[in-house]
């Protein structure tokens, strides 16, 4: 029967669960540790790249420093490693899928891929995003601002800890398509009541900019911003989601009314 799940395998236990799912997690594991060893010895180069944005904002003369001994060997390895983990994001979904797949419907199954698919796509899209776009606006408005006599020299790792937390955010933010469509697609609203919310999604935008990022209003903008944009088109694209429906909906039930 298509709608039926197919974990019902004989013999399968709560015990092959776990040791599937430990299987799962050992191949991402794997997987993240070999990229990281493959990235390690770039791992200078590579802090380079994310320094780039605040390092061609920086005064003339200015320099980022280290307030820790082991700073200058750790915190470009610890950003091997989280660059390790972004490249790996496809393996390690496809993991995920391979463990919950047996357990869904055939009809959930068709809507997990695109969901999978298009979700790393946008997040990798919203780190771009905030590395290309936001960065350097960013490191500019703080540079400029700072008052006479006052040289800005950033802590390497705490300039790390602030860019991997803004990619988070941005990578997250980016997708509120994905969700967007995923609440129509499962019945959980419609495109009209969301459209009717708009006014409370654009200050719950805000609010999530305040959260997510630094706290000055520069910062809040260029992530809440996006997220309407991105709210936009996922309305958008709900929209087109629940008109197919429809329509196979009511293909469906002219179908049956044939038959009777």
């Amino acid at each position: 029967v298509a709608g039926t799940k197919r974990s019902t395998i004989p013999g399968a236990t709560f015990v092959s669960h776990l040791l599937e799912l430990r299987d799962r997690l050992l191949r991402a594991l794997g997987a993240v540790l070999v990229v990281f060893i493959i990235a390690a010895p770039f791992a200078n180069d590579l802090y380079e790249i994310l320094a780039a944005p605040l390092m061609s904002a920086l005064p003339e003369g200015n320099s980022m420093i280290s307030t820790q001994p082991h700073g200058p060997f750790f915190v470009p390895f610890k950003f091997a490693f989280a660059f390790a983990v972004a490249v790996a994001m496809p393996y390690l979904l496809y993991q995920l899928w391979s463990f919950v797949a047996p357990g869904l419907y055939t009809h959930e199954k068709r809507l997990a891929v695109p969901i999978l698919v298009s979700s790393s796509v946008l997040f990798y899209l919203g780190i771009l995003f905030a590395y290309f776009a936001v960065f350097p606006l960013i490191f500019a408005f703080f540079t400029s601002s700072a008052p006479e006599g006052v040289a800005v020299m950033t802590d390497i790792n705490l300039y790390l800890s602030f860019t991997l937390k803004l990619f988070f955010a941005f990578g997250l933010a980016f997708e509120v398509p994905v969700a967007t469509v995923l609440l129509v697609k499962v019945g959980a609203t419609t495109p009209e009541s969301l459209a009717t919310k708009r006014p409370y999604i654009i200050v719950g935008a805000f609010a999530v900019g305040m959260l997510m990022t630094p706290p000055d209003i520069f910062s809040q903008t260029l992530l809440a911003i996006p997220v309407w944009i991105l709210f936009e088109a996922g309305l958008y694209f709900s929209r087109m989601v629940k008109r197919k429906d429809d329509q196979e909906e009511n293909s469906s039930e002219g179908e049956l009314e044939e038959e009777l």
